[in-house]
């Protein structure tokens, strides 16, 4: 690691440990040259993933978008804030281990509302409706009569 100070090549570790969420590592370190210290974070370098829209347009896909819109479907509802990031993040970590580059927009939708059906069933009917655009009250009837027969399975 070069030296912010005096672009020295060489600097060493003096303190190592990881941040508080746990996701980098901050580490102090002191330039051999001029002996200034200086902090610097290792987290580890995260893929890419591009979402494919139903039209074919592609962008980066952003988290913010999936907690907005879960937060949005939740609103009014007794659901933590924290429980609705456990599932972003979730969501977010199995979209990561798909090691895919790009990942439709209909697939995340779909494990947006496998979650949402788990944390909150008024939450999931509102995405739901929303997102598979329903456009009568036959549509409402029929989603939540498929709640009803999930929960009549025997488990």
């Amino acid at each position: 690691m070069r030296c912010p100070f005096c672009e020295n090549p060489d600097t060493k570790v003096i303190d190592s440990r990881p941040t508080e969420e746990g996701h980098a590592i901050r580490r102090r370190r002191e330039c051999e040259n001029c002996n200034k210290r200086f902090t610097t974070y290792e987290k580890v370098e995260e893929m890419l993933l591009m979402v494919v829209k139903k039209d074919g347009r592609r962008e980066a896909f952003d988290r913010s978008k999936v907690l907005n819109g879960i937060i949005k479907a939740c609103e009014k509802r007794p659901v933590p804030i924290s429980d609705i990031e456990k599932v972003v993040s979730e969501i977010e970590r199995g979209l990561n281990n798909l090691m895919e580059k790009e990942v439709q927009s209909e697939f995340i939708g779909e494990l947006i509302m496998e979650q949402l059906k788990k944390l909150d069933e008024v939450a999931y009917v509102r995405f739901a409706s929303v997102y598979r655009q329903f456009t009568d009250v036959k549509t409402f009837v029929s989603e939540i009569e498929k709640l009803l027969e999930h929960e009549k399975r025997p488990k």
